[in-house]
């Protein structure tokens, strides 16, 4: 279950960019082998909004592209073939499903990105969607190795649902 708060403006999210993100997202889990039902949060802001959380959470006062607040803490060793163990905290006693946590999109960063990246922005928006989902699943790129392996996953992803670059 994805929840959407659109809390932007003059940015056009309709159903159209609500149906890519929740493809994007299912790609992801669905190729990271995760099983389970799920719950994410989805804020859909603007770039002023998304400056706002990027310093009262991280310090950084500037707007970025995405954000991902993960609930869950997966210790994988090896990121390649990852584990997910569940416990019963992470289960949401009313819906059953796991609640991986929380992704915030600056729509008028995807809008921008794509013009400068020179794709479209389905292309872009998916991106970020899938670069957040695999942050929630544990992923990071502060360390080159670690880079590589998120972004051979996140352009495979991006493959599977015919928005590749490549």
């Amino acid at each position: 279950m994805i929840e959407y708060s659109n809390n932007q403006e003059g940015y056009e999210f309709d159903s159209k960019a609500e149906a890519l993100i929740a493809k994007a997202v299912d790609a992801a889990l669905k190729f990271e082998g995760f099983k389970y039902n799920y719950e994410i949060s989805i804020v859909i802001t603007d770039n002023a909004g998304i400056k706002i959380m990027n310093n009262r959470f991280r310090n950084i006062d500037k707007e970025t592209d995405v954000l991902s607040f993960p609930m869950i803490e997966f210790n994988n060793k090896n990121l390649e073939n990852p584990i997910y163990d569940i416990s019963d905290e992470e289960i949401n006693p009313e819906t059953g499903d796991v609640m991986l946590g929380d992704i915030v999109i600056s729509i008028e960063k995807a809008y921008q990105q794509a013009e400068e990246y020179g794709h479209s922005f389905e292309r872009e928006l998916s991106f970020l969607t899938v670069h957040s989902t695999l942050h929630l699943l544990g992923y990071d790129h502060m360390i080159v190795e670690d880079e590589q392996v998120m972004r051979k996953k996140e352009e495979m992803v991006l493959s599977g649902i015919n928005l590749s670059r490549l």
